[in-house]
This record gives structure tokens, sequence and C-alpha cells, in this order.
């Protein structure tokens, strides 16, 4: 298959102002990405990053209440 041909799982249409657009577009390019496609894959994927770190927050968090109802305060020597 050629290089330039690229296959997509779906694709919708959107429809945003051309000020959005534009503004889009430059983010991308100061960013160093080629498309605002590629710019809104990397925000995602950011989003997803933060979702999964609020999870391992909320986990620390049970645990340390756990501790401490468990054990108390623990004091440091």
């Amino acid at each position: 298959m050629p290089a330039y041909l690229k296959i997509s799982k779906m694709s919708r249409t959107l429809t945003i102002s051309d000020e959005l657009y534009e503004r889009l577009e430059s983010e991308a390019r100061s960013r160093g990405l080629k498309s605002v496609e590629e710019l809104l894959d990397r925000l995602q994927s950011q989003q997803t990053d933060i979702s999964l770190r609020r999870d391992v927050v909320r986990g620390i968090d049970y645990l340390r209440e756990s501790l401490f109802a468990r054990y108390g305060e623990m004091r440091a020597k």
C-alpha cells in the first residue's frame, strides 16, 4: 500500500468556524505537529493520562485514610 494512503476506521464531518480552525491549525504548528487531527489526538491522549493520574491519586488517598484509621498518625522520627 502506498505511504500516501491513510486508512481510517471511521470518518466524521465536523463543522466549525474558520476562526476556530485557524486557531487549531496555528496551535498544531506551534507544537510542531502536521495537522489539526494530530493535535486533537495529542489532546485526547493527554486527557486520558490525566484521568489515569486522578485514579492513582484517589487510590493513594484511600490507602492513606485506611492506614490512618488503623494506626493513627504516624510521626516522623
